[in-house]
């Protein structure tokens, strides 16, 4: 669906990093991905993302979107802790840096390649100190 997708929500800006759209789950997929170590404030954004999606852009036949935040590293119960208590469906999962290790034949191309992911990292973070 797109990169840096805009969403303004009460006056206020706001990019979701990837927004994907799953044809066999019928339901979006919103990704955040984060350069550092795990935040327990990063799952409150992805949540508000995906309640704007399924409130703004789901089709009543959809499934509720599914959240997935990539970060570098991360506190498993940290994590666990962080989660509990989220009806929205979401993962937080470590990135790999050569995804392509990792990456089926038929997916390579597609996806942003780690450049442009730390660029628009970058670039979002530049726009958020200002």
């Amino acid at each position: 669906m797109g990169r840096q997708v805009h969403l303004e929500v009460g006056g206020s800006d706001f990019y979701i990093d990837l927004l994907f759209y799953h044809l066999k789950l019928r339901c979006y997929v919103v990704i955040e991905l984060k350069a550092g170590s795990f935040e327990p404030g990063y799952v409150s954004k992805l949540n508000m993302y995906q309640n704007i999606v399924n409130d703004i852009l789901r089709h009543p036949d959809d499934k509720k979107s599914i959240g997935l935040l990539l970060v570098k590293s991360k506190n498993k119960m940290m994590v666990e802790y962080s989660l509990a208590g989220y009806n929205n469906p979401i993962g937080v999962a470590n990135w790999e840096r050569d995804i392509t290790k990792i990456l089926p034949a038929e997916f390579q191309g597609i996806l942003p390649t780690i450049e442009e992911i730390e660029s628009g990292i970058k670039e979002r973070n530049l726009k958020s100190d200002s």
